[in-house]
Parts: C-alpha cells; sequence; structure tokens
C-alpha cells in the first residue's frame, strides 16, 4: 500500500480520522477541566505529553508534506484534503493551545525533542529546496552513500549552528 492508497482510504470513510482528530483537543480539554490545580502532577505530565504527541506527530507530517506538495510537485491549494491535510494541523494546534493554558509546555517531558524535530525537518526541506532552486546536480555523478554523507554533514551543521545560536550567553 502506498501513502496516496492509504490517504485515499481515509478520504473514502473520514468518520475514523475525523473522530481521531476531534478527540485529541476534547481530552485535552477535559484533562485541564479535571485535573484543574494539579498539572505539576507526573500523571498530568505524562497525560499531556501522549496527547500533545498524538496530535503533533500527525500535524508536523502534514505541514511536511504540504510543504513538499506545494514546493516541490507544485500541486495547488485547491487539491488539498481537508481529512488528511489540514485537519491535523487544526488538531495539533488546538491541543497545543488548550495545553498551554493548563501547563507551562517546558515542563512537559519531551517536547524539546518534538520542537527539536520541527527544527531538523525544516532544515532538510530548506536544503531540499535550495538544491532544487540552484539546480545542483551535481550528486547525480556522485554513489549514494556520499550523498547520503553530505546530507547528514549539512544537518549536523544546521544543528551545530543552531545549538550556538539559540544558547544564552
Amino acid at each position: 500500500m502506498t501513502l496516496k492508497e492509504f490517504f485515499d482510504l481515509l478520504s473514502v470513510n473520514p468518520s475514523y480520522i475525523v473522530g481521531f482528530f476531534l478527540l485529541i483537543p476534547l481530552a485535552a480539554f477535559i484533562g485541564t477541566v479535571i485535573g484543574r490545580g494539579e498539572e505539576d502532577e507526573p500523571v498530568w505530565k505524562f497525560y499531556y505529553s501522549t496527547l500533545i504527541y498524538l496530535a503533533a506527530v500527525p500535524g508536523i507530517f502534514s505541514v511536511t508534506l504540504n510543504i513538499y506538495l506545494f514546493l516541490f510537485e507544485r500541486r495547488s491549494v485547491m487539491d488539498s484534503d481537508v481529512f488528511t491535510q489540514i485537519l491535523p494541523i487544526i488538531s495539533m494546534f488546538a491541543t497545543l493551545m488548550i495545553i498551554r493554558k493548563s501547563i507551562n509546555l517546558d515542563k512537559i517531558p519531551g517536547f524539546g525533542n518534538l520542537s527539536g524535530l520541527i527544527w531538523m525537518i525544516g532544515a532538510v526541506l530548506m536544503i531540499m529546496w535550495f538544491m532544487e532552486k540552484t539546480r545542483i546536480y551535481v550528486f547525480s555523478y556522485m554513489p549514494v552513500q556520499y550523498v547520503f554523507f553530505i546530507l547528514i554533514g549539512l544537518i549536523l551543521f544546521f544543528r551545530f549552528g543552531w545549538s550556538k545560536l539559540s544558547k544564552p550567553s
């Protein structure tokens, strides 16, 4: 099964995906109502962390897929699938806003790793977009393993530079 076939399957019967992406912000809201005043307890931190990951991983994937489709495949915005390309993003932002009103997101375990993942995906997409716009085709004569080493080196370079830039002096 390809990714397109999977998205087509979800689009044919959208009740599962709509239910999933509406249930996550609803669970976050219920958690903020029930756990009011107890947000610093480890149980609530784990609960919020689980909800954030359930919403953020598909949301980040959807943002990345949209950027890829719009920048590289030159797909029209009007061809976007509401259930697989827009709903995960809305659910992610709604969940993060609801949880952020209840607890500081820096207290959520693993949230820093999630923001690091977003930055790394963004850096890779910028590298790919730069290579496409400048029409660098030197890699076509190189063995594939050298291309991977260069890509990993550029990612490590961006990560090192960003960590130096974002550290307080």
